[in-house]
């Protein structure tokens, strides 16, 4: 065996942050030509005679470049909600460009009726109390929000589309200089020789891109108008408001594998979302540009006399005008743009939703623990671990294996001498309630003696991986050495993918084993940028430039259906994904990677899941413990301390570190990291409630704190606490050896320890912390709904009581709600759920049913507290008294027994 690309890849990582491995803009040809584009020279104008509205909802028009021949037909559609599509696309291209039709939503869009009239040198589109003004010359669009100008698109004349050619022959002879002749022109007035000297190949270190179809790049300048902060665009290990790139390079969006990433910068990591949302007091906007290829965006915040200059001063009535000019440079692919109007941050959210879908609704499990290392050793390993956590009496929910536990990186296999007997491990985990997950990577081992790769390479309806530029399969190196790359861009690998998480197919799996795809951005050892090389062809001959960011999300959506596939359609899946782009959320989570045990990877986990959250992915989560290095004692426990109030909660680490199982730390360092893990399990019930109203609307589980208070300005920064759901504030400690900690509470609701209920005022205040505290607030007028029995697993708990905390607000106020299904099946599609509506008002607590039609039995309540309260009450259900108890200290009461089940409709008097 060569052992060459496993010798390259240790050099690699031995340089893991060195960046000269991945490229900057001045290194990205296409964006190194955009980015140098000058402004407000658009030579893009409309000509008014092709506007014409097609339909009630779409208007088109042509629009042209004044030095060139080629056209564009650009579309602005009116979606329901206050949504804008706009789209363009060269007429009679040479190549057809890429759209990631994929990512939008399962639904339909949903046309809203639009009113088109022209006047001068305008045309008008108007949609509800919105409209949408064109400007024919130069081409400009502003968009306006209930009369209020919130965006321009090509305000600053950046719109270019990069025409696609066909690259001449040149024969040098007959076009030396001097020669009698002109050069013959193409079609679009371009000269052969122009058209040679484009950059049709293009190298990087070692690599070389032959870059057959040449450049066919596009970008788009879009100005936000009187915002004050910008947000998303992940994935990137930054601070959770966009920062300016006026003395950096632009953000990048290009799924890469980068090891031990740096922070602070705006380098490409493991995913990509091209969204934006800008913020206001008054007003919030989300755009989304739709496009999977490697993409670029510069950003500037600006406060100056107009918009760009002149361009605005005629339409806006202030001398002073607050702004963020964005500027979009993808390398191929259509101009596929939504604008969300509005105009608070939960109205963007669900207008996102309405395009993009909402969130899957993981099964319980998925959202209680997960213990994972790279690797537990054998089957004798993991079975101690579990054992463990009965032992030391910390509930877990999954022990995950890393790669090696196959059979020489041969994935969905097991390495016989180490789990000799698999199924038997999955079901004394399953007899606890417990599951496991395996990882899968998208790279399958080159071997011609291997069923699994044979089978794959003789697919007789398709080509199953991706081929090279000359039409061969691809081969790189990656864990197993030489392999190839399934093609999940093609709806045929992926069938064939999802069939082989059959029973049959998978041997030695069971219905409590899931699945991990890492390594899926794809990561190729030596391959350009540690990735594909792109000019690889996928199925109907797209090249790997145009699916780049995309890839990951087929394969992440190919393994989800084959976990529903194996179950006949009955049981949720879980996939764990590492690459991802938009729509993924739709299928399972992701993590942030491969972060390293310091206090700086924490403290930066929780802007980089913010914006995840922001930018229409709930379902996220970071390492406990940091992936590389041994974290220090006090920053493990604080890791779990942070991880438990986040969506996703894994505990990871690298084959070089230490073991780190929670009760290796000293007896009082483990109740600390077991207290934090009760937390989590204590508050399922109010979790998987968030996930289910994320499974509505995509409402974000862990957000800013300016998401619920978006007129405060001065929480637009803030990205050391958030929120997990819309009733608990989390301000966690950051610090080491901190004793005084400095907490954020927004107005103007009171709010409550979770721990002591004390009551605190709004405001901004600094808490004594101990290495026991995990600073955790309720807010007032919430309630939530809890379990405080906590058992080995999620599953055990299913037939515990409930207790609910009622937080009452200024006015003696609260509510809240509680969703209960099976936790495991698709039956709650049939309405086999319960969705209950808890409120407190007018001294009487009511519960009710939120959705009529829907049936589900839950557990009973064993528990009901009041926070908030300044004297004793009596309390009593259908005229039988409920026993209560009066805290002075904490001003509370709390009922005990009410002999109430959660499902049911009832009321509780207080007199």
């Amino acid at each position: 065996m060569s052992w060459w690309w496993l010798v390259s890849f240790l050099l690699l990582l031995s340089d893991a942050v060195n960046r000269k491995n991945f490229k900057t803009c001045d290194q990205s040809g296409f964006c190194k030509r955009l980015r140098g584009m000058e402004e407000n020279k658009s030579g893009y104008y409309v000509n008014p005679e092709t506007i014409n509205q097609v339909n009630s909802s779409s208007v088109t028009f042509t629009a042209k470049h004044e030095m060139e021949k080629h056209a564009h037909t650009v579309i602005l559609r009116v979606l329901k909600d206050s949504t804008i599509r706009l789209t363009a696309q060269e007429k009679e291209p040479v190549h057809p460009r890429y759209s990631p039709v994929d990512s939008l939503g399962e639904a339909p869009l949903q046309d809203q009726s639009c009113t088109l009239s022209k006047s001068g040198q305008t045309a008008t589109v108007s949609f509800s109390s919105h409209k949408a003004v064109l400007n024919y010359n130069p081409l400009r669009i502003d968009v306006y929000a209930q009369e209020t100008l919130v965006a321009s698109v090509n305000a600053r004349g950046l719109f270019h589309v990069e025409t696609q050619l066909l690259k001449p022959e040149v024969n040098e002879e007959e076009h030396q200089e001097g020669e009698e002749g002109e050069n013959e022109e193409d079609d679009l007035g371009i000269s052969a020789e122009e058209i040679a000297k484009m950059d049709w190949e293009e190298s990087f270190n070692s690599h070389h891109d032959s870059n057959p179809r040449g450049p066919r790049a596009i970008s788009l300048d879009v100005t936000f108008t009187g915002f004050d902060k910008l947000y998303g665009l992940p994935e990137h290990a930054d601070t959770l408001a966009l920062k300016g790139t006026g003395s950096t390079d632009p953000y990048r969006l290009y799924n890469l594998d980068v090891f031990e990433y740096e922070l602070d910068n705006p380098m490409a990591l493991y995913g990509a979302i091209p969204y934006v949302h800008a913020l206001s007091p008054k007003h919030s906007v989300g755009m989304m540009w739709l496009n999977a290829a490697e993409t670029w965006v510069d950003i500037n915040y600006s406060n100056e006399k107009s918009i760009v200059g002149r361009v605005l001063s005629s339409i806006m009535s202030s001398d002073e005008v607050s702004r963020i000019d964005t500027h979009f440079m993808s390398e191929s692919g259509l101009l596929d743009l939504f604008l969300f109007l509005g105009p608070t941050p939960k109205d963007v959210t669900r207008q996102y939703s309405n395009v993009f879908g909402p969130s899957y609704l993981p099964p319980l499990f998925a959202i209680s623990y997960h213990q994972c290392r790279w690797n537990y050793n054998d089957q004798k390993d993991v079975l101690g671990v579990d054992a463990n956590f009965d032992k030391y009496d910390i509930p877990m929910d999954v022990i995950w294996l890393d790669i090696e536990h196959t059979d020489g990186k041969r994935y969905f296999s097991w390495d016989a001498r180490k789990f000799p007997d698999s199924k038997e491990m999955l079901s004394t985990l399953a007899g606890k309630g417990r599951n496991m997950v395996t990882i899968i990577d998208p790279h399958i081992k080159v071997d011609k003696n291997w069923g699994f790769y044979k089978a794959g390479k003789d697919h007789s309806t398709c080509g199953i991986y991706v081929q090279n530029k000359d039409g061969g399969n691809f081969e790189g190196h990656c864990w197993p050495g030489t392999s190839s790359w399934v093609d999940y861009t093609s709806p045929c690998a992926r069938q064939w993918w999802a069939e082989q998480f059959s029973y049959d197919n998978y041997q030695g799996s069971s219905p409590s084993l899931f699945t991990w795809n890492d390594m899926n951005e794809p990561s190729v050892f030596n391959g350009p940028e540690v990735s594909m090389p792109k000019d690889n062809l996928h199925a109907e001959q797209w090249e790997h430039r145009d699916v780049h960011n995309i890839y990951g999300h087929y394969m992440h959506k190919a393994s989800s259906d084959g976990q529903v596939l194996r179950s006949q359609n009955t049981a949720r899946p879980f996939v764990l994904s590492r690459a991802f782009f938009v729509g993924s959320h739709r299928i399972g989570p992701i993590w942030t990677g491969d972060n390293y045990a310091s206090w700086e990877h924490l403290k930066m986990s929780i802007p980089m899941l913010l914006s995840l959250n922001v930018a229409g992915y709930p379902f996220v989560g970071a390492d406990v413990g940091g992936f590389f290095g041994n974290p220090a004692t006090e920053l493990l426990v604080r890791w779990y301390q942070v991880g438990v109030l986040q969506p996703f909660l894994r505990a990871h680490a690298h084959i070089d570190t230490r073991r780190r199982e929670p009760w290796l730390f000293g007896e009082e360092n483990t109740a600390l990291i077991r207290d934090a893990l009760i937390l989590r399990y204590q508050l399922l019930p109010y979790i998987y409630t968030q996930f289910y109203k994320a499974s509505v609307d995509n409402s974000p589980i862990m957000r800013p704190l300016w998401y619920d208070h978006p007129s405060d300005t001065s929480l637009y920064s803030n990205q050391e606490e958030f929120l997990l759901g819309d009733s608990l504030l989390s301000s966690p400690v950051l610090e080491s050896n901190e004793k005084s900690h400095l907490v954020t509470l927004p107005g103007p609701q009171v709010w409550y320890d979770y721990h002591s209920y004390t009551k605190y005022s709004p405001g901004t205040m600094h808490i004594s912390v101990k290495l026991s505290s995990t600073p955790l607030f309720i807010k007032g007028g919430s309630i939530l709904v809890t379990k405080m029995r906590v058992r080995r697993s999620s599953q055990l708990m299913e037939s515990d009581p409930y207790t609910i905390i009622v937080a009452l607000d200024n006015k003696g106020e609260a509510k809240g709600e509680a969703y209960v299904d099976d936790g495991k099946s698709f039956d709650y599609k049939n309405n086999k759920f319960s969705f209950q509506n808890l409120s407190f008002t007018g001294n009487k607590l009511s519960c009710r049913s939120g959705v009529k039609e829907a049936h589900y039995k839950s557990a009973g309540v064993e528990r009901v507290v009041i926070l908030g309260v300044d004297n004793s009450l009596s309390a009593s259900h259908n005229g039988s008294p409920i026993i209560s108890t009066f805290s002075k200290s904490s001003h509370s009461i709390t009922l005990k027994k009410p002999n109430l089940v959660l499902s049911d409709e009832w009321d509780i008097e207080f007199s």
